[in-house]
């Protein structure tokens, strides 16, 4: 039987969180090793809680160092800004191959609706100390992403599940102009990753939402349907081995 374990507002405890092998797959991903003593299994939900604003193709790892895909106040890497101006997150996911061990990825294949949800499964061994990344973009927006980064699972017994309501991040690194041409998803149908930055700001920040054109920015694209407050995302890992 299922055991609910706890409800928590991800921006809230951001500081006490502070996300997770090279092989691709929507359904389950298996790290290698010679014994399945610590092998653990989750399910991961991702629910869109905004109104229009659609979500990537997530990207999903788990790992036992804790990949962070991002860090608030400081720059953003290019893989981020991949994700966060254009909704790919194949680069974070083949940075986190990179750089950490005994790791379990996984990406979907279509965007999250607003109101819907998809379901994702990670598996690894030698998994005692497990973290968790999720990360995707908001794709009416010119560089805002959510996601979770770095979660401990440890907590985690068979069959309970931990609930993170999680906000928007602002990437930093393209201006939130709102302006056609600039934005990747259906409401514009523009310019989606840039390497060249014209946020001065440069650096993560929590989204302070969009404008739109319904609320004065005469020169957006958007309208008030757009708009968003958080949390924007609702995630839910279940431990089932």
């Amino acid at each position: 039987m299922k055991t609910h374990y706890k409800i928590i507002s991800y921006s809230a405890v951001l500081s006490s969180l502070l996300i997770l092998s090279g092989c691709h797959s929507n359904d389950n991903v298996s790290s290698g090793g010679n014994t399945n003593d610590n092998k653990r299994s989750y399910t991961v939900s991702v629910s869109n809680l905004t109104g229009n604003q659609p979500l990537s193709p997530v990207g999903l790892v788990l790992d036992k160092e804790g990949f962070k895909a991002w860090m608030t106040g400081q720059t953003a890497n290019e893989a981020l800004e991949q994700l966060a101006e254009g909704g790919d997150a194949s680069a974070l996911v083949s940075q986190a191959s990179a750089l950490a061990s005994n790791l379990a990825t996984t990406t979907g294949t279509g965007a999250i609706a607003s109101g819907m949800s998809q379901q994702f499964t990670l598996s690894a061994t030698d998994a005692s100390s497990a973290k968790l990344t999720v990360f995707s973009m908001l794709i009416n927006t010119n560089d805002a992403f959510t996601g979770v980064n770095a979660v401990s699972l440890d907590a985690l017994m068979v069959d309970q599940e931990l609930v993170l309501d999680v906000p928007a991040y602002d990437a930093g690194t393209e201006l939130n102009s709102e302006e056609a041409g600039t934005m990747p998803g259906p409401a514009d149908g523009g310019e989606g990753f840039n390497a060249a930055r014209d946020d001065l700001l440069d650096k993560v920040t929590i989204h302070q939402g969009v404008i739109s054109q319904d609320d004065g920015l005469a020169s957006s694209t958007l309208d008030q349907s757009h708009r968003f407050d958080n949390p924007v995302a609702r995630v839910i890992i279940t431990r089932t081995e």
